[in-house]
């Protein structure tokens, strides 16, 4: 067989996906594994089992980041990597994250099966807590990792139980003794479901994202006043639920009012004491701004930050904001991107270039080394839900598609 003409093994790719899938998963079809939860342990293992299947190098660094290396003609060359993530959010999608692990795993399986050499190491990374749904914020493992991020601050992010990151990842196992530092890459890939509608409204089989938008995080704490509500009057009552209520308004009318390519969300809300008949007297929530601008982003937070003071002071209570977490834009490798492309190009699928409105361990990855993603359709645009899907002939398209183009950065001198 020669290098063009060698291809993923379609069925063994759905396969192994359809056994992750039964990880966690859930009754309407999707999956929970929450970051660091007995499911994603038992992901982890059957992971890791892979890996040592392939006998390849293992690797578990003190974020619980895995590393599956593969040796190549030089090993003294800077190693080419893929992955994604295994955890998921609650009731999510079978798809979101897993895709991007598989895939390079079974890009490995078929190398070895074909007795293909590179002559740089390829390395598959399932990076840990991706998704900060239980943890947040977001990709904390690969911020540590790229330095972005620092370590300590990370080990003690606490999810709503107060259960502590290092606590649950010594509990599960995966507090490994390698250092969670950046090395040498050659190029990164990392192969994800699209997570919108952009593919399938097209009918484009891959996408090659230009970059991914910026992100910022808040988490918001409004504090009232409880009382029955029979007998206090609505006039000097302190409820902080009705303050949110007016502030979450002012995030979702503030894509409008800042003109420009934004989206803002609040998509977690815990009300207290969250009984019918008392006043609500504290209410946390989370606030999700992304913008390809970054000014744009940073100067409607300012703005909506002081909404946010506004309308406490009117309501008589007070506010704290949490910065949570704040990630510029991040433009990929040109030439990676065109790589992307070409390849779909020589393999026979439609391709279309784009931009990530998801937020992927690649935006931390791209301040280390050359960086791509790789995406397919999403079903309905559907992500983080149930339903989500992809069909299986899109995800060996896109393993195919990853495959040439890791063999072509391995290759590379």
């Amino acid at each position: 067989m020669t290098m063009p003409d060698v291809r993923v093994n379609g069925a063994r790719l759905r396969k192994t996906l359809e056994e992750m899938a039964r990880i966690g998963g859930t009754p309407g079809g999707g999956v929970q594994r929450l970051a660091l939860s007995d499911e994603d342990k038992q992901a982890r293992d059957l992971f890791v089992r892979w890996l040592e299947e392939l006998n390849l190098e293992i690797s578990i660094d003190e974020m619980g980041n895995i590393f599956g290396r593969r040796p190549g003609k030089n090993n003294d060359l800077p190693p080419v990597m893929s992955g994604s993530h295994i955890d998921s959010q609650p009731k999510g999608g079978r798809f979101d994250g897993i895709l991007g692990v598989m895939g390079p795993l079974e890009v490995l399986r078929t190398l070895q099966e074909n007795s293909i050499e590179t002559e740089r190491p390829l390395i598959v990374v399932a990076w840990t807590n991706e998704e900060g749904s239980r943890f947040p914020p977001a990709m904390i493992a690969s911020g540590v990792w790229a330095g972005a991020l620092d370590r300590d601050w990370a080990y003690q992010r606490a999810d709503i139980q107060g259960k502590t990151f290092v606590q649950e990842l010594e509990r599960i196992g995966y507090r490994g003794r390698v250092p969670a530092r950046k090395f040498p890459v050659h190029a990164y890939y990392e192969y994800h479901i699209e997570q919108g509608p952009v593919l399938e409204r097209e009918g484009k089989t891959i996408g090659a994202p230009r970059g991914i938008q910026g992100l910022h995080w808040y988490d918001i704490t409004i504090e009232g006043e409880a009382n029955q509500v029979g007998p206090t009057p609505m006039e000097g009552r302190h409820d902080a639920l009705c303050a949110a209520a007016e502030m979450i308004l002012k995030v979702n009318r503030l894509p409008e009012k800042m003109g420009g390519n934004m989206v803002a969300t609040v998509g977690e809300i815990h009300n207290h004491p969250n009984s019918r008949n008392i006043i609500p007297d504290k209410v946390r929530f989370t606030v999700d701004i992304r913008s390809w601008d970054d000014e744009l982003a940073l100067g409607a937070w300012k703005g909506l930050k002081q909404d946010f003071k506004d309308i406490a002071g009117s309501r008589g209570c007070p506010v704290s904001i949490e910065e949570t977490w704040q990630v510029s834009h991040s433009p990929f490798e040109e030439a990676l991107v065109r790589r992307v492309l070409d390849t779909a190009g020589e393999l026979g699928y439609s391709s279309l270039k784009m931009v990530s409105g998801a937020g992927h361990d690649a935006s931390y990855m791209n301040q280390i080394a050359p960086t791509a993603m790789i995406f397919v359709p999403s079903i309905g645009g559907r992500s983080h839900v149930e339903v989500e899907n992809t069909t299986w002939e899109d995800c060996e398209a896109g393993a195919n598609v990853l495959l040439h183009c890791l063999l072509k950065s391995a290759n590379e001198g």
